[in-house]
């Protein structure tokens, strides 16, 4: 019991002092317990053994620095025009919009799993007709400025007439990213509308 105790002490800060004594009785910890038991606690230290065995008996937490998502310079937006006529707004048949961009991530095994989202809009313009559009949204991560992950996805947005926009949603889940600690981790979302 003083090894499981003095295990969970070492690494309490990085995996949670709850989740670790769950199972054992309070009653020490709470002023309860002999003062040779308090004695054996403070100057109790774990051996690298028990600190890799309480780690890897660890449930996964939610990491407490989750990677920021950002919307990429030019991709926040997207136009359309009919006849070659870019710029001009009675020539403009549609436009996308990205409202807001989301991620949660939890860390396990020096890995982070994050799952990202985006919502936006598709609002026909002047010349718009369309009951259809494709929304191309891309994700990527980049770590220490290098890409480790990149996906493009075409999102068909549905515009029942005499509706003149449309909303879209895009969540991707399980995107794993190995973490040591330190790195420069930044989600990007964006539309993509090359090729």
């Amino acid at each position: 019991m003083t090894s499981i105790l003095s295990s969970a002490f070492r690494i309490s800060a990085s995996i949670g002092l709850a989740a670790i004594l769950a199972g054992c009785s309070m009653g020490g910890l709470m002023g309860g317990g002999s003062s040779s038991a308090n004695a054996n606690l403070q100057n109790a230290a774990a051996t690298p053994q028990s600190v890799a065995q309480a780690q890897t008996n660890a449930l996964p937490i939610i990491a407490t620095e989750c990677p920021p998502i950002k919307i990429r310079l030019g991709g926040e937006a997207m136009y359309y025009y009919g006849n070659g006529r870019t710029g001009d707004p009675k020539a403009l048949q549609y436009q996308g919009a990205i409202d807001e961009a989301t991620r949660n991530c939890v860390v396990s095994n020096g890995q982070i799993t994050v799952n990202m989202g985006v919502s936006g809009r598709v609002l026909l313009g002047p010349a718009g007709r369309q009951t259809s559009v494709n929304a191309p949204i891309r994700f990527a991560v980049e770590r220490d400025g290098q890409a480790i992950f990149s996906e493009k996805y075409s999102l068909p947005v549905a515009i029942t007439p005499p509706a003149q926009m449309s909303e879209f949603v895009k969540v991707v889940e399980n995107v794993t990213i190995p973490y040591l600690g330190g790195e420069s981790i930044t989600i990007w979302v964006g539309f993509d509308t090359r090729g």
